[in-house]
């Protein structure tokens, strides 16, 4: 199992920088104006989001692996609140597709202020699925 705990971690870690970067991407699309750079973060962007798409099956997958490997439910309540996270991180990585559609449409409404909040919130779930994942409180 730690050669599965070892493939985790690293597909995580780097599903993280794609969750960590995309939102930078939306940034700087939502205070251009200039045609070519939109188009080249457009570009960055749905190159990421495929990237990060492929590194966050199997860091979903061995995740699964390891939590059917020790047993179903045997985490208590800091296991089902770090489920509870990834299920939010899933959710959060298909908004960051939204809002990749919106801007190859050029049809985002929301400013580069929104965005730099909107990049917070993976960060926030890392901190919190450490803290159960380490701390284990309950």
């Amino acid at each position: 199992m730690l050669w599965i705990k070892t493939f985790h971690i690293l597909f995580v870690i780097s599903w993280f920088a794609g969750l960590f970067y995309l939102p930078r991407i939306y940034v700087n699309l939502a205070q251009t104006s200039d045609a070519n750079t939109y188009e080249h973060l457009v570009g960055m962007a749905q190159r990421l989001y495929r990237f990060m798409t492929i590194l966050a099956v199997p860091a979903v997958a061995f995740g699964l692996w390891l939590y059917l490997g020790y047993g179903l439910g045997q985490g208590q309540g800091w296991m089902h609140a770090k489920l509870a996270l990834v299920v939010a991180l899933i959710g959060y990585h298909l908004v960051c597709r939204r809002y990749l559609h919106l801007f190859q449409q050029h049809q985002n409404t929301r400013s580069h202020r929104f965005f730099r909040g909107f990049n917070e919130l993976p960060v926030i779930a890392l901190l919190l699925i450490l803290i159960m994942v380490i701390v284990r409180p309950f």
